[in-house]
């Protein structure tokens, strides 16, 4: 249970620290932190939090995680549900405080997209289906290589949040133009029940991609990582 609840506290950050700062900063008049500073906030939650209980739960934060780390061999098949139970009820609770939050300024709309993510007129740049589908398979992907190397027992000790965090980073900048970044389907979930509508209707994808990413992330890793 306190993995578990690690793991609802972990995602709980990683929410209201990138989508917060997605929803309240990035276009603050004059100050806004924009796209690279929605970047570094994402980054910084999973910095932050795999320090934090990383020792306690292993830090996924992220059903897409859990289930490459299963599939790489480095996580039980007993605790994948739990874990991504936990971690979407974290995003949903954290979305839930971001929403009592934003809603406290005069004329928020959570209609105008509250960090959802989607595709074609709901992406940022208004990219195709196909095009959020690709990123969001590849961004994972690579999400996983560098968690399984990072954590690599071969690997520096104590870098590992690091890397994952300035993988995240990057990932980030990359992919927001294309579909406001999920490479994590319990992120995707917590805010885009609160809008409902479209964004329930394309949260589908944000399932379905980053999980397909992850497991071609953990053969990729279990490839190029064997030691024989």
């Amino acid at each position: 249970m306190k993995q578990y609840g690690a793991e609802f506290f972990g995602t709980f950050w990683l929410v209201l620290g990138g989508c917060g700062s997605a929803v309240l900063a990035a276009a603050f008049p004059g100050l806004g932190i924009g796209f690279a500073g929605v970047a570094l906030a994402f980054g910084l939650t999973v910095l932050t939090m795999a320090f934090a209980i990383g020792h306690i739960s292993g830090c996924h934060l992220n059903p897409a995680v859990s289930v490459g780390l299963w599939a790489g061999g480095r996580f039980p098949a007993s605790k994948l549900l739990p874990y991504i139970v936990a971690q979407v009820l974290g995003a949903i609770a954290a979305a839930a405080v971001l929403y009592v939050i934003a809603s406290g300024a005069p004329g928020f709309d959570v209609t105008k997209g509250f960090a959802s993510n989607g595709y074609g007129t709901h992406s940022p740049g208004g990219y195709s289906l196909m095009a959020a589908l690709v990123t969001e398979v590849v961004m994972t992907m690579f999400f996983l290589i560098v968690i399984l190397g990072a954590t690599d027992k071969r690997a520096p000790a104590g870098l590992a949040p690091v890397a994952i965090g300035l993988c995240l980073t990057l990932i980030h900048l990359i992919s927001i133009p294309v579909t406001n970044t999920s490479v994590n389907p319990a992120r995707s979930t917590g805010v885009a029940l609160f809008v409902g509508d479209w964004a329930v209707a394309q949260l589908w994808l944000f399932w379905l991609a980053p999980i397909g990413g992850a497991l071609l992330g953990a053969a990729a890793y279990r490839f190029i990582g064997s030691e024989d």
